[in-house]
């Protein structure tokens, strides 16, 4: 019998956190998971601390990329090892509360019709989750909710629709934001409550690093993008104006690092 949601966690030189977050997963309320552990040909000491686990545990399988293939297309290289209905990523220095992945498989099961869910903000009209349509998605994440600003591990998608999108561009840094927007004009979105995650901040990080000074260039490109697709839910006006207050908060960033470095 395959389980019903794959946990997927994707890993490169994180033997100092990477135990943590295997027994966050095993620790968890629901059960009928496989962890999948996929190796990014680190250096350090993660696979075996990864295989010991696996030696433990039958629901956790260790696969070692032949050589280092980056964040985002790993995590399309984890989820093609997926056998379960849903896939839900756990990078390898984040722990997943107890609570949380059932929280984040009802939520998914109470709507047959979403294609992804994600970590959101609270609603005062009513309570979470919550499914959106794509056009609602998309005028809440640029209105107030921010949706689509969102890690891979504030999700979980059907894997089908996964496939159906195509996964992951392999675009460095911006790729979930790319991927949300994506995803969120072709699939409905439930949003259920945050922190169930816990996300781990350290120097060692993507976002630490120098190739961070190129996000908001790198988001605006990928905005243009996803407004000029034909399946976009918006109109022009609603492009027009998103764009609009999109450029005011830009110019009001750099002026702010402006002031900051003076």
């Amino acid at each position: 019998m395959s389980p019903l949601v794959s946990v997927l966690t994707t890993a490169y030189n994180r033997e100092k956190y990477i135990a943590e977050a295997i027994e966050s997963v095993l620790a968890s309320t629901y059960t009928n998971f496989e962890l999948i552990i996929v190796d990014d040909f680190s250096t350090d000491n993660t696979v075996n601390i990864a295989r010991s686990y696996e030696a433990k545990d039958k629901r956790v399988k260790v696969y070692v990329n032949e050589k280092n293939l980056g964040d985002y297309p790993n995590r399309n290289r984890a989820a093609s090892y997926a056998k379960g209905k849903y896939i839900k990523f756990l990078d390898s220095d984040d722990i997943i509360y107890p609570h949380g992945l059932e929280v984040m498989v009802r939520s998914m099961e109470q709507f047959p019709e979403g294609g992804f869910g994600l970590s959101a903000s609270g609603y005062t009209s009513s309570p979470m989750p919550v499914l959106l349509t794509c056009k609602q998605a998309y005028l809440e994440h640029f209105n107030s909710k921010k949706h689509f600003d969102r890690a891979p591990g504030s999700s979980i998608i059907l894997r089908d629709a996964f496939q159906k999108v195509g996964g992951f561009s392999g675009k460095r840094m911006i790729g979930d934001f790319e991927f949300w927007l994506k995803i969120g004009r072709t699939f409905p979105l439930v949003v259920f409550q945050r922190d169930l995650v816990w996300d781990r901040s350290h120097s060692e990080q993507e976002r630490e690093s120098e190739y961070a000074k190129k996000y908001e260039k790198l988001r605006n490109d990928i905005l243009k993008v996803a407004f000029s697709d034909q399946d976009c839910p918006l109109t022009g006006s609603e492009k027009k104006a998103i764009l609009l207050k999109e450029r005011k908060k830009n110019l009001k960033t750099r002026l702010i690092r402006l002031f900051r470095n003076h």
